[in-house]
């Protein structure tokens, strides 16, 4: 066996000279600034490389919104499409959705809201502009749009559908190049980060420039989602860009060029059809129909709007007219009719109308002011009942026409004009009519009459009081509806 190993070890040489104290400070202070020159390099390569680690290691969304433009970046309107996909792990209500997209305003006249299209129905679909408190170069509104409570529900995954919806400055272009959300190049469907998503009024998809609010007001309170319209209203307060906006056609009305009557034949023109802002009006805007003559046939334009189905029979029409004694230009004394009614196909054995004819001059003979209001039984000439109320409509009015229980009513302000029964009460389904138009051109000259529609409501399942109307109205416009059709097709 060897010898023992030391246990300890050898002490150093004593002939090897001791470094001084200075000496032996000095290598390791140069080994610690490496070390933290080290340390400092790959913490900098740590803080660039973070902001893609975070992007790349944040949960998936709960909802993504995907976007795709409609119009070029000058147009008559903007017309964003939006969808609503899914992303999380559970069921999500459409009610508790939210969606912002954002721009600039152009001139100084508001934005205008409408629906195109929509999987859900553009009866569930709501919409409002707001101004944003702390305005951006490309932000100072957004549209915000939401959903009904009958808009239904998107399982995990699950997409809403296509909405397609109009922004538009009521007789003016947009121009979209300064808009935050809009982007030329989205031609199909993509997720766009410039669209925000709220569920349950948190902020859950895309960036929000700084000065939104971070929540969406309409999600934010329990219950805040506007609940769905019960079945067989129709309600309308006319915001469209126009004669040819596809939402009018979408939303079930017809603006009319064919030939024929009343009136003056074959003289019914789109040209007479718009649709100004107003500042009293409910929604902002009015259906303004125009008749217009310089005293000849080939001079004349009629206007009327009416709806695209014959789908109303009983129950409750109603409208608030703005009627005129005066024309807006030229010499007064025309025999003009302005008229909201419901009539039947002429074709049809059995046949059904309801008139309310304001004829400020009188026609037919008979002297004006006057609104006659008549139940017609069938399209013979006579074949109907009749009454004049002589004064003076010039202004605002509620028009309520009731067909319940075999009796119509016709009624003014709320107060009772007219009743009819028996045979006079509707068998046929109708359509919806608004027009402007002229007896006869008794004189030269041009001139052009005025009417105007602030909004139309329908109630198929009863008669309502001006009170019940004036609620129900209040009401779907006070959550930002301007648009409802729930009566389904015969």
């Amino acid at each position: 066996m060897g010898s023992a190993r030391p246990s300890v070890r050898p002490s150093v040489r004593s002939d090897r000279p001791v470094p001084s104290g200075r000496g032996t400070r000095r290598r390791p202070v140069r080994r610690a600034a490496g070390y933290l020159l080290l340390a400092a390099a790959v913490g900098a390569g740590a803080t660039a490389l973070y902001p893609q680690w975070r992007e790349a290691h944040q949960p998936a969304p709960e909802l993504t919104v995907r976007y795709k433009a409609g119009t070029p970046a000058s147009a008559a309107t903007a017309r964003p499409w939006l969808e609503v996909v899914n992303t999380s792990d559970h069921r999500v209500r459409l009610a508790d959705v939210a969606v912002r997209y954002y721009f600039t305003q152009d001139g100084g006249s508001p934005y205008a809201f409408n629906c195109v299209q929509a999987s859900v129905g553009c009866s569930e679909v709501d919409g409002r502009t707001v101004a944003m408190d702390r305005p951006t170069p490309t932000a100072d509104h957004y549209l915000e749009v939401t959903f009904t409570k009958a808009a239904g529900t998107l399982a995990a995954g699950a997409k809403s559908g296509a909405i397609g919806v109009q922004l538009y400055r009521p007789g003016g272009k947009v121009d979209q190049r300064d808009d935050r959300s809009f982007s030329a190049a989205h031609d199909t469907f993509q997720a766009s980060k410039l669209v925000t998503g709220y569920l349950d009024g948190r902020h859950v998809w895309g960036d929000e420039p700084a000065g939104d609010a971070g929540t969406s007001p309409r999600g934010a309170a329990a219950g805040a989602a506007r609940p769905a319209a019960p079945p067989g209203i129709v309600f309308d307060d006319f915001r469209y860009s126009g004669p040819r906006d596809p939402a009018l056609r979408a939303h079930g009305w017809l603006v009319r060029t064919s030939g024929g009557g009343p009136g003056i034949h074959d003289t019914w023109s789109a040209g007479g059809v718009d649709f100004p802002a107003e500042e009293d009006a409910l929604g902002g805007q009015v259906l303004r129909l125009r008749a217009a003559t310089d005293g000849t046939r080939r001079g004349t334009r009629q206007a009327e709007v009416h709806t695209t189905g014959t789908k109303f029979l009983t129950g409750t029409f109603a409208a608030r007219i703005h009627f005129t004694d005066e024309p807006t230009s030229g010499r007064n004394g025309d025999h003009v009719n302005e008229t909201f009614y419901m009539i039947s196909p002429h074709h049809h054995a059995e046949y059904s109308e309801l008139d309310n004819e304001y004829q400020p001059n009188g026609g037919w003979g008979a002297p004006g002011p006057r609104l006659d209001t008549t139940t017609w039984r069938s399209a013979r000439e006579g074949d109907r009942v009749t009454r004049a109320t002589t004064s003076s409509l010039k202004g605002w009015h509620t028009l309520v026409t009731t067909a319940a229980h075999g009796v119509v009513t016709y009624s003014l302000d709320g107060h009772e004009l007219f009743r009819t029964g028996g045979k006079y009460y509707p068998t046929q389904n109708m359509s919806v009519n608004f027009n402007a138009w002229f007896v006869d051109l008794p004189f030269a000259g041009k001139r052009t009459w005025d009417m105007k529609v602030d909004w139309f409501y329908h109630d198929a399942r009863k008669a309502q009081s001006l009170t019940e109307v004036e609620k129900a109205v209040d009401g779907l416009a006070a959550g930002g509806t301007g648009y409802v059709n729930t009566v389904r097709e015969p």
